[in-house]
């Protein structure tokens, strides 16, 4: 995925090889996975000039196997990973004077293991770089993501339908997240069941108390092949006020008129700017940013915030989640949007028109 692209990073800042680890098997390091496919435990190497190769415990030799990196070596387990790492490199001819590493998803035991098995050599952060890479998406990417989108449309939809039968947060929160294993899939994030006044909190945990009337935010989103997905829906539940439907709606025409404002190149800061403004007396009421990318992690580049340097590009992945936290009430509405052949689609197909699911 994108290797010899990457590799025209390392002639800038003279780089033989960029090195990405993980060693617990419940979780994910992006780059590895992004460049391999591969998500469980080992360590990839991408030299400069030659072809990238991967260690990987025994018993998951023939998985590793299954992704981009044909070439896997069984990591001796007499010897740290590192030391494994260093044996192979010799015999590959690589030398290790510069090394490229993410820094964010470096421990601080690994890299004093690192520095003591390569001593004398340089490690040059290229987290921004790997970052700046996954921002823009494939051809396959784009497939995937909209199988990913297909998928949790469905899922959320089905949730809707089904409102009814509900008693709690937590019903709904294990309505989605079983729809979603029957898929097949993981989930991208936490799943947000917040009713009643627990809508106030953008990130509210889930409870298993009784859904409370008013509004409801249920904010969700499936792991598919590895891309993540991202989807807020605000219902009501009970009788709503005219003055609840009017926030409402105003919430919503304000997230309207920021996706028609997306174009490419536009300063992703001056969305930001543009809607909190679209927002008039409730700016101070809107406390996040009004989006972020979208790929292997839940939150990738770009940025919609206040002081983002970001752009809006082709080919990349982002939401638009305005929202309104009042005292007694919270509102968001978000979309995922793919700019693609430079026109951005709208990758949540679900109704947000205001609801009344109970009445």
């Amino acid at each position: 995925m994108k290797i010899n692209q990457f590799k025209k990073i390392f002639k800038s800042k003279k780089i033989d090889f960029a090195l990405f680890y993980n060693i617990d098997f419940d979780k994910i390091e992006e780059n590895m996975l992004y460049f391999s496919q591969y998500s469980g435990s080992g360590l990839l190497i991408i030299p400069s000039t030659k072809s990238p190769f991967m260690i990987a415990p025994k018993m998951e030799v023939t998985r590793a196997k299954k992704g981009l990196i044909k070439k896997v070596h069984t990591w001796n387990k007499e010897k740290k990973l590192f030391e494994n790492t260093k044996h192979l490199l010799k015999k590959e001819g690589i030398k290790p004077k510069r090394i490229g590493i993410d820094e964010n998803n470096f421990s601080i035991n690994a890299f004093k293991e690192l520095k003591k098995n390569f001593k004398g050599s340089k490690f040059i952060d290229i987290s921004k770089d790997c970052l700046k890479l996954r921002e823009t998406k494939t051809k396959e990417e784009i497939k995937i993501i909209r199988k990913a989108y297909q998928i949790s449309n469905n899922i959320l939809n089905s949730c809707l339908k089904n409102f009814k039968s509900f008693k709690t947060e937590s019903d709904v929160k294990a309505f989605l997240e079983y729809e979603a294993k029957k898929q097949g899939c993981e989930l991208a994030f936490p799943t947000i069941v917040a009713s009643g006044k627990n809508a106030v909190k953008p990130h509210h945990d889930t409870e298993k108390s009784k859904l409370k009337k008013g509004f409801c935010v249920i904010d969700f989103g499936i792991r598919f092949k590895n891309y993540c997905t991202d989807i807020t829906r605000t219902v009501y539940l009970g009788k709503p006020t005219e003055k609840e439907k009017e926030i409402y709606n105003f919430l919503l025409n304000v997230q309207k008129e920021a996706i028609k404002s997306i174009k490419i190149s536009k300063n992703c800061s001056d969305l930001y700017k543009e809607t909190k403004k679209r927002l008039e007396g409730y700016q101070k009421y809107f406390t996040h940013g009004l989006g972020h990318g979208v790929g292997i992690k839940i939150h990738e580049l770009p940025n919609l915030t206040e002081k983002s340097k970001d752009k809006v590009q082709n080919n990349t992945l982002f939401t638009i989640e305005p929202g309104i936290y009042l005292k007694t009430m919270g509102i968001r509405i978000e979309d995922s949007i793919l700019i693609y052949r430079n026109k951005p689609h709208i990758m949540t197909n679900i109704k947000k028109d205001f609801k009344n699911i109970l009445n």
